[in-house]
């Protein structure tokens, strides 16, 4: 595989972790507001947002490769009418301004809540606006393996999947930090957190479902395909077929039986140790995943008439 495909691993992996986490991360503000107060949820949060920032900036580096020149980035964004690939750059950009932006805002506690309610909003839908347009630049004809609903709906997944194994690493690591500093609070964060881990571990499932569901579907479209779609399932199959069931089992393992172990250990207090080390095991194995599943997105690609 070459450098500006593992650039494009790295950059649509990354990008879609941090706009499910901001996405995942605002929800998680808001329902511990209306559990506790404004004060707990920021402290629960405010730490786990900066965490974002990096990683997406990461991302935006890694783009920089896929373009073999840096310096011709500017011009990629001038045909939006037209053009997915300049509509996902531009959302790009957006999103990590706004997305700093409220960080600031919300880390200095500038202007009122409601306005940096709304500033964090705009960013998760033009945070999920661009991964719709991530997913429409592989929409080509000449490519049957991309030009499918499963590359949208996988997009989305991934979105979703590591953005809530992410928080909850996130927040996991936030906890024990409030512990150390403030365990007059301690108790109160402790219980929020289980609230939260555990339907982050039933979404998680629910996300896994979907993945599972779709692999084989998808498998069999193509198979029923072109020249091109089947050869692309034969390669997934045959060539790759070890990596492929290493990606499913890594994801079942991941968030579905340490999911399901998450939410049993986050339903009483006394097992804290064990439930920040299978968030963390979780986690670990479904990047692990995704990251074979994006490569195999890329290595079975056959085009139409080669």
């Amino acid at each position: 595989m070459e450098v500006r495909q593992l650039a494009l691993i790295v950059f649509t992996i990354l990008t879609q972790m941090s706009v499910g986490s901001f996405l995942i991360l605002g929800l998680v503000h808001f329902f511990v507001a209306r559990k506790a107060d404004m004060e707990q949820a920021d402290r629960m949060s405010d730490r786990a947002l900066l965490v974002i920032g990096p990683v997406v900036v990461l991302a935006m580096i890694a783009s920089l490769f896929h373009l073999g020149n840096p310096l011709n980035a500017p011009r990629a964004v001038t045909n939006l009418t037209n053009s997915w690939l300049s509509r996902e750059i531009l959302f790009t950009v957006v999103f990590v301004v706004l997305g700093g932006v409220f960080a600031l805002m919300q880390w200095r506690k500038i202007s009122s809540f409601a306005v940096r309610n709304v500033i964090a909003w705009i960013a998760t839908v033009v945070g999920l606006v661009l991964v719709y347009s991530m997913s429409q630049i592989y929409m080509l004809e000449t490519q049957p393996a991309w030009n499918s609903w499963a590359t949208v709906v996988s997009f989305f997944a991934t979105t979703l999947l590591l953005g809530l194994l992410a928080m909850g690493t996130a927040l996991v690591a936030n906890y024990a930090y409030v512990k150390r500093q403030d365990s007059d609070c301690a108790d109160l964060q402790c219980a929020l957190l289980r609230d939260t881990l555990r339907w982050i571990a039933v979404t998680a499932v629910l996300v896994l479902g979907v993945e599972l569901v779709v692999a084989p579907v998808y498998l069999a479209t193509l198979s029923a395909g072109n020249a091109a779609a089947q050869e692309s399932a034969r390669m997934m199959i045959e060539d790759f077929g070890v990596l492929l069931g290493l990606r499913l089992v890594l994801a079942f393992i991941g968030a579905g039986v340490f999911g399901f172990f998450l939410y049993q250990n986050a339903a009483s207090p006394g097992h804290e140790r064990v439930m920040g080390n299978l968030v963390y095991a979780a986690f670990a194995l479904v990047l692990v995943s995704e990251v074979l599943g994006r490569f195999l997105f890329y290595a079975t690609r056959v085009s139409v008439g080669i």
